[in-house]
């Protein structure tokens, strides 16, 4: 693999706030090979949303809005169709970082139980070629989406895993992006997630993605497809550090909040800005490197 994607591989996978599985994650994903396949996809369905309670009300956390959506802008730049599914709970965040960083990209709707029919008929018509799961609940072993605290959110979150399932079964290419093990798609890491998660064998999510994409924090690996994805056409499709604080100020606008701390005090996953866009800054360096080689 290339200096450049290696570059992009440890940034997205750094663990400053030593939550555990990205620290202990020592293999790095094929990202060359995987950046060239999404390149040139025919169709992505992403999925997103992960519901927190606050004394507001439950809305989406401010961990997966950014990943996602630059990510879908940076696939519909390239002309790839994009579809995001997020459930009622994280609509409103998502469709305010939607209209900033992917305005092609169309958002719909999960239904909140019941998605088998809706799985079938939403990839008949749209026949995506990948399927991107990016910090969404996944169920564990015994069928209850957790929280990394090991409380059981499952009344909270909309039905994804048939989406999921039915994608497989199809040939789509699966992708699973995650930072905790209880994310859709992550099941392939569960050896890791028991034994450096706290709660991991509760939460560890029991859906198998083809490629897991383990995180220090999830929306590192949307902004790290978006760098793979650069490095693969030529083009710059990152986000700069401007954009990423005005997405994120439009998240918390929407009603987002902090998933591990459930405030609007503009953290993400307890952590300040100024540690997110340091890991930005670190893959916008790789790209800018290879594009002036």
């Amino acid at each position: 693999m290339k200096q450049e994607y290696e570059e992009i591989c440890r940034a997205a996978m750094a663990d400053p706030a030593h939550r555990g599985l990205a620290g202990h994650t020592k293999a790095l994903p094929r990202l060359e090979v995987l950046a060239k396949s999404l390149a040139g996809a025919r169709g992505a369905v992403l999925i997103r949303g992960f519901p927190v309670r606050t004394r507001w009300g439950v809305v989406g956390e401010t961990d997966g809005p950014s990943g996602i959506c630059w990510l879908a802008g940076a696939l519909t730049r390239l002309g790839v169709p994009v579809q995001i599914y997020t459930g009622q709970n994280c609509f409103d965040q998502i469709e305010a970082a939607r209209q900033l960083a992917a305005p092609k990209a169309q958002l719909r709707l999960l239904p909140h139980r019941g998605g088998a029919e809706f799985a079938r008929q939403q990839l008949e018509e749209f026949c995506p070629s990948h399927l991107i799961s990016l910090e969404r609940p996944g169920r564990s072993a015994d069928g209850v989406c957790y929280n990394s605290k090991g409380i059981s959110i499952e009344e909270l979150v909309a039905d994804a895993e048939p989406l999921f399932l039915e994608a497989g079964r199809r040939g789509v290419a699966t992708i699973a992006v995650g930072d905790g093990g209880n994310e859709l798609g992550m099941g392939r890491a569960r050896p890791l997630v028991e034994e450096y998660v706290r709660f991991g064998s509760r939460i560890c999510a029991r859906q198998q993605a083809d490629h897991t994409l383990v995180a220090g924090v999830s929306n590192w690996w949307g902004w790290g497809l978006c760098g793979a994805l650069s490095l693969a056409a030529g083009r710059d499709l990152l986000p700069t550090a401007g954009q990423e604080e005005a997405l994120l100020g439009a998240v918390l606008e929407a009603g987002g909040a902090d998933g591990e701390t459930a405030r609007a005090d503009g953290t993400v996953d307890g952590m300040p800005l100024s540690v997110h866009l340091e890991v930005l800054e670190r893959m916008r360096r790789a790209v800018a490197r290879a594009q002036n080689s």
